[in-house]
């Protein structure tokens, strides 16, 4: 399996509801990096997985849709505890989206899969893995 991955940041405001939260249920800000890892069996036509500059490119643009923002006010996610695990999913979702409508040029077509890791610190991360 080949794989590329290419990465961005992420700074947002949220809280928690839950006492498994502990202070974190009052609202505070996170800092994350943002790798986003795209899968395929075989390299296509150009010998590539997929052309980075429109991996980045993507992943900035919805990573963009989330950045300075706070998660609490967001109707998208009202009622929901934002966590890591949750965002890693929204952010692979949202790629998906883009692979699928041909964001990623017509080679990313033969992608099989990605996986979104956001980074708490330099000890924890969390990542989501979906096929595509």
């Amino acid at each position: 399996m080949f794989s590329i991955t290419v990465r961005d940041h992420l700074m947002i405001a949220h809280s928690f509801r839950g006492e498994v939260f502990g202070p974190a249920q009052r609202l505070h800000g996170a800092t994350f990096l943002v790798d986003a890892t795209f899968r395929r069996a075989e390299l296509d036509a150009d010998n590539i997985v997929v052309d980075i500059g429109l991996a980045t490119r993507e992943l900035n643009a919805v990573v963009g849709e989330l950045n300075y923002r706070n998660l609490d006010e967001e109707p998208a996610f009202a009622d929901t505890n934002t966590s890591t695990e949750f965002l890693a999913k929204v952010i692979a979702d949202r790629l998906a989206e883009r692979v699928r409508a041909g964001a990623l040029g017509e080679g990313a077509r033969g992608l099989s899969g990605l996986t979104v890791t956001l980074h708490e610190s330099h000890i924890a991360w969390a990542s989501y893995e979906r096929g595509l």
